[in-house]
């Protein structure tokens, strides 16, 4: 492979999965990505956009339905030689010291045992556990557990590290930590690997993190922008123009098409069968609401000042506030989140009056809702099973965003005290609700 030979190329990558009868779900569509040696480049999206499946198909364990992968300018058949994965959930085996567990890529290279334990030791050295060679996992916190993995995955010397969201099951000081420490080593050309491809739905980590940026929009999974990360290493958070591209993501990730209009009368969204729903908590949407209806936001919000105060990240804030703009509470325009009539409305009720502003945009805003509702009514006995409209989401999603939209409705229409749901007999009903509704 010569100088300029990207390290990896990925063309007009699709994959989808065959639904029996069904049309294909597809996962990914027309995705490109081309990486070169020393940059680190950052998959950013929410959860469900196909950045996972593409970091799969990246390192050869899955092949694209169609378009194809390039490694070192050779087409891609099958596990990739020279690349290593680190993982959201450190997968150690339990049963091993933290020295075995680094070992076993080398095992696995055949390398000889003298060779394996010298390599292992520096690793172990170089990503600070020191130490801790005879220790075993269950002895360890869960940064350290994650040290272990990218000890497992540097000491093979890849030339390409995958990275999927391996940060997201630590805690923010932990997580910071070790952010800080990857991106020292990188700097310092401690490293042993030549580039690094990671998934994040952190926009922070992204620009704190990475040279490139592609912001992937969901079903499909597209590359919707790629952004070039201007900033020196190491990079200060407080900066106005670190802070300026935060914000430039959120408004990339939260724009529609159409744009929503800056009127606080905002349009029907009605949500259709095909359209996924976040199951998000209705407590959580009402104190949202709240805060924004509060000082300092006074009805407007920036989301990135928004998710430090309460603390969410983007794929936990986006769908609170998508779920707000789906039910016309609040419109989501570049970046910030607004304040509808209706959610001034809803605000300034009582638990009653909630309840029923609630209930009626549902029914106005969200077909299943609507349609669950509407059977209910038109049945002698005001029973229906959750089966019939699971069958009917799942022609037009896959079985989990059917599993995720079903449980969102039953959440939402249980609070508005549009239906009952039954758990164990999975079944809707009329029970104990006013029917002249």
């Amino acid at each position: 492979m010569d100088a300029v030979t990207p390290l990896l190329q990925v063309s007009g990558c699709r994959q989808a999965y065959h639904k029996d009868s069904n049309a294909d779900l597809v996962v990914l569509d027309d995705v490109n990505l081309t990486l070169h040696q020393g940059e680190i480049v950052g998959l950013l999206g929410r959860s469900g956009s196909g950045k996972s499946t593409l970091l799969r198909i990246v390192a050869g364990l899955l092949s694209p339905t169609a378009g194809n992968v390039r490694w070192r300018g050779e087409l891609l058949k099958g596990p990739a030689d020279g690349v290593a994965m680190v993982f959201q959930s450190f997968a150690l085996f339990p049963w091993l010291t933290v020295q075995e567990n680094v070992e076993l890529g080398l095992e696995a290279l055949g390398v000889p045992r003298a060779e394996r334990e010298k390599r292992a030791e520096e690793a172990i050295d170089l990503i600070g556990l020191g130490g801790f060679e005879s220790a075993y996992p269950k002895e360890l916190s869960g940064g350290m557990r994650q040290r272990v993995g990218l000890a497992r995955a540097l000491v093979v010397h890849p030339d390409l590290l995958l990275m999927d969201e391996p940060f997201s099951a630590l805690d923010v000081l932990t997580a910071e930590t070790l952010r800080t420490d990857l991106i020292d080593l990188w700097t310092e050309g401690k490293l042993p690997v030549q580039s690094i491809l990671m998934v994040t739905h952190n926009i922070e980590e992204a620009v704190l993190l990475c040279d490139r940026i592609l912001v992937f929009s969901s079903n499909p999974g597209r590359v919707a922008s790629e952004l070039k990360v201007p900033f020196p290493h190491p990079r200060k958070r407080l900066d106005p123009a670190f802070r300026q591209m935060v914000d430039d993501i959120y408004a990339l990730m939260t724009r529609r098409a159409p744009q929503a209009p800056a009127s606080l009368q905002a349009p029907a969204m009605e949500a259709g069968l095909a359209t996924p729903l976040h199951p998000v908590n209705t407590n959580l949407l009402a104190g949202l609401l709240e805060a924004l209806a509060g000082a300092p936001y006074n009805g407007r919000a920036d989301l990135p000042a928004l998710a430090a105060v309460l603390q969410l990240e983007a794929d936990e804030l986006l769908p609170l506030g998508e779920t707000l703009a789906l039910l016309r509470l609040a419109v989501l325009e570049e970046g910030d989140l607004l304040m509808t009539d209706t959610g001034k409305q809803f605000v300034d009720a009582d638990t009653d009056g909630r309840k029923a502003i609630f209930a009626t945009a549902l029914k106005t805003n969200v077909k299943l809702a609507a349609s669950i509702r509407r059977t209910l009514d038109e049945r002698w006995n005001h029973r229906a099973p959750a089966l019939r409209f699971r069958d009917e989401l799942e022609d037009h999603m896959s079985p989990d965003y059917a599993d995720e939209t079903l449980r969102a409705v039953i959440g939402w229409g249980r609070y508005a005290e549009l239906f009952a749901y039954d758990e164990e007999a999975g079944q809707f009903s009329l029970e104990d609700i006013e029917t002249t509704g």
